[in-house]
């Protein structure tokens, strides 16, 4: 038989052990390009630069339509 806890965990010892999974929110510094927020040491979204070099071109969305 495999061994089994002698006792039941309390909830709050649970989430105590669990504190440390919670996710953050990633990094984001501005663009030296486009001064828009973007990740470090990735191309930037807006613009597709990084290093000072071009990477991609970012095609513009079309216009949206007024509505009547």
């Amino acid at each position: 038989m495999p061994p089994l806890p002698k006792r039941k965990l309390s909830k709050g010892r649970r989430d105590r052990r669990r504190s440390h999974l919670a996710m953050s929110s990633p990094n984001l510094t501005p663009c030296p390009n486009c001064h828009k927020m973007r990740q470090p040491h990735h191309v930037c979204p807006h613009c597709g630069h990084y290093a000072g070099e071009e990477i991609f071109t970012v095609e513009q969305k079309p216009a949206a339509r007024k509505k009547k």
